[in-house]
């Protein structure tokens, strides 16, 4: 059982990656203020690689693929709020903040990282 929440997290860590570096890949290509570099997209490459490796060694629960989407959308929208701060020319980051912020939330949630009790129940001490 810990083996599956293992190989989901890192599915999920790998759905965060591909949507940083394919928004870093767009922007490195499309955006002038950005200096291209190749590696982002080596990155890109690499990150969807080990993501259908992962999905094809693993089996996934219900839910995951509508998570990793998510993270995926995380990742792209993070990165694209952190390029509109850094060159604010291209228009605010406002709507990027918001949505990462409201996925990163949403996926916390699904994953049960956000509780509303204690996630260990205190047995009392008898004496």
């Amino acid at each position: 059982m810990e083996q599956n929440h293992q190989s989901e997290r890192k599915f999920l860590l790998l759905a965060v990656i591909a949507g940083l570096c394919g928004s870093a890949s767009l922007a490195t290509l499309f955006i002038d203020s950005v200096a291209f570099s190749v590696f982002p997209i080596i990155a890109f490459i690499l990150a969807v690689y080990c993501f259908y490796q992962q999905h094809v060694t693993q089996p996934l629960t219900d839910g995951t693929p509508l998570i990793a989407f998510a993270c995926f959308l995380v990742g792209a929208f993070g990165y694209s709020a952190f390029v509109r701060m850094q060159v604010p020319e291209l228009g605010g980051n406002f709507f990027s903040i918001i949505v990462t912020m409201l996925l990163a939330f949403w996926v916390a949630f699904k994953m049960r990282w956000l509780s509303v009790g204690s996630k260990k129940e205190e047995t009392p001490v008898e004496e």
